[in-house]
């Protein structure tokens, strides 16, 4: 039973603090839908996912009236679609257009799993697939892609990641009349998990059930709140207040992920604990560091606050639910978080703090503009470095990256709604390009021998 005081506080969670589910994501999938023609399997596609997602939207509603706490998103995820394009080499965009057709209809906010995982090897089906995502994402809406290019156990594929750096570019080139949008749907990935409920990364691993629900739920508000009445409290008794404050927003998630596999008759998956920011002021990551005691976020001591941070919300998280998964941890997209977009303003957070931040936290280099005329090859060297720290820390990191066609350092991009807005971010002028070049595999660090 929950007692007056703590029906209060999460009501106040919810209207001052910003304490939201983020999304319900429904895991599908698509395995069962390969037929003897591309366009046979996009309709096999678009009839299952249409069938099976039908009432998401209409629950996630309901639920969020129901306890009060909002829903952002409801999305959904599918298998990753080079697996059921494979023997459909050059037809890529016939399933891709069934997966953004079937996304408008079921009325979800993305849908995610236009992936490849090429971490160890990219066999030419995988390589014609990767090659298609520009157009894919440039003439669909609400369709979303990522590719896993290394892993602990792998190391990095370094034809893959200079294949990435060239289709970021043409993605922004094929989406420039919108700033390089396309780009804010691409993620590369090290070390990908299987049930992230958030996008763009979201894809549903092949070792998932048919039907699952992941949820993420978010509340930097709530965390930069509880520590506001913390003046003069050590690290420690900072670390335990975030984890306290963590506990508490796992638990609704908890709630409605339990709630909603339920009446979606699908398989409970994870809580995806995440602090996972939005461009609302009182809703920022960047903030919660800064009330630790920075000036402002990307000075010094920004990575040991972030690690404290990431550690605490994970530890306070496991304690609430026993299927925590996903990626977990605090993000730092900067377009996203208000506090991340004003530091990255006025110079004190530059990209290679980011990338440095990147060792201790969830994901890496996310929603970040850079000049339009920024190459291929330091697109992808900025690739490799976020799957080195992945690869040798044993744990997911990301490159979102948008190079802005037009624009540079100076200049600000809108992209609007959670997407928020982002100013140019300078980049190192020295090349990669030699480096870059040499392709082949990165080796496994050492200690992903094990067995």
């Amino acid at each position: 039973m929950f007692s007056t005081s703590d029906i209060l506080e999460t009501v106040n969670m919810v209207e001052r603090e910003h304490l939201d589910i983020r999304t319900i994501t429904m895991g599908l999938s698509l395995l069962s839908c390969i037929r003897d023609s591309a366009q046979h399997t996009a309709e096999a596609v678009y009839d299952l996912i249409c069938r099976r997602a039908e009432h998401l939207v209409d629950v996630g509603e309901a639920l969020a009236k129901e306890y009060g706490i909002p829903i952002v998103n409801k999305r959904i995820s599918v298998t990753p679609a080079s697996l059921v394009c494979a023997p459909f080499v050059g037809e890529e965009l016939t399933i891709a257009r069934a997966l953004d057709r079937a996304a408008h209809t079921t009325g979800v906010d993305f849908l995610g799993g236009y992936s490849a995982l090429v971490h160890k090897g990219m066999t030419s089906y995988e390589r014609s697939f990767i090659e298609s995502i520009p157009e894919v994402l440039a003439t669909t809406d609400i369709l979303c892609s990522s590719v896993n290019v290394g892993s602990t156990r792998a190391g990095i594929n370094m034809d893959a990641v200079r294949l990435l750096g060239e289709v970021i570019k043409e993605t922004a080139a094929r989406t420039a009349d919108r700033d390089g949008f396309g780009c804010a749907k691409l993620v590369a990935f090290c070390n990908a998990v299987e049930d992230n409920p958030f996008m763009a990364g979201a894809f549903h691993g092949v070792g998932e059930g048919e039907c699952v629900i992941n949820v993420g739920v978010s509340g930097p508000g709530v965390v930069c709140s509880a520590l506001k009445h913390a003046d003069g409290a050590d690290l420690a008794t900072v670390a335990e207040i975030i984890k306290k404050t963590a506990f508490k927003i796992t638990r609704a998630g908890q709630l409605i992920a339990s709630e909603a596999s339920r009446r979606l008759g699908a398989e409970f998956g994870i809580v995806d604990l995440s602090l996972a920011p939005t461009p609302a002021v009182g809703d920022s990551v960047a903030r919660i560091l800064e009330t630790m005691g920075l000036e402002t976020v990307g000075t010094h001591g920004t990575t040991a606050a972030l690690a404290i941070l990431n550690d605490a919300v994970k530890k306070g998280g496991t304690m609430a639910s026993s299927r925590v998964g996903g990626l977990s941890g605090a993000f730092i997209p900067v377009s996203e978080d208000e506090g991340m977009i004003e530091a990255a303003a006025k110079g004190s957070l530059t990209l290679e703090k980011l990338e440095a931040m990147t060792a201790v936290c969830s994901v890496g280099i996310d929603m970040v503009a850079v000049p339009g005329d920024t190459s291929a090859a330091t697109i992808s060297a900025m690739i490799a470095d976020e799957a080195a720290i992945g690869m040798v820390n044993n744990k997911t990191t990301a490159v979102r990256v948008i190079p802005v066609p037009g624009k540079g350092v100076g200049d600000t991009v809108e992209f609007g709604g959670l997407l928020g807005s982002a100013p140019i971010m300078p980049v190192n002028p020295a090349s990669s390009e030699i480096f870059i070049r040499r392709g082949g595999k990165i080796p496994a660090p050492i200690h992903g021998n094990k067995n």
